[in-house]
């Protein structure tokens, strides 16, 4: 019994990451100047500044709004991590069980 599910949770995280990794996430910074743009793993995929709105002789600027904008796009992909962690435990757990784990 515990074999099996050990194999289960094996199999759904497995399906998790392969879902995550589907999934983009984009977040902006200085009114859009940068967006960046990660996968649910939290790979970042893209940095995209646009030109017209930054001051390439202004680097610390740029540096804090890529972070931001970085950060951004990371929470929003590890909130829909967690949530579909969640999800996955509530469909794991017998009779409930999930939400009193806080499911």
């Amino acid at each position: 019994m515990f074999g099996d599910m050990m194999k289960q949770m094996e199999e759904m995280q497995a399906k998790m990451q392969e879902q995550l990794g589907q999934q983009t996430f984009e977040a902006e910074a200085g009114g859009g100047a940068i967006k960046v743009t990660c996968d649910g793993t939290r790979t970042i995929q893209n940095v995209s500044i646009d030109p017209e709105q930054v001051d390439p002789s202004d680097l610390e600027a740029l540096e804090d709004l890529l972070v931001v904008a970085t950060n951004r796009a990371l929470e929003k992909a590890a909130a829909y991590e967690a949530q579909q962690a969640g999800g996955m435990m509530d469909n794991m757990l017998p009779g409930g069980l999930g939400s009193l784990l806080g499911g």
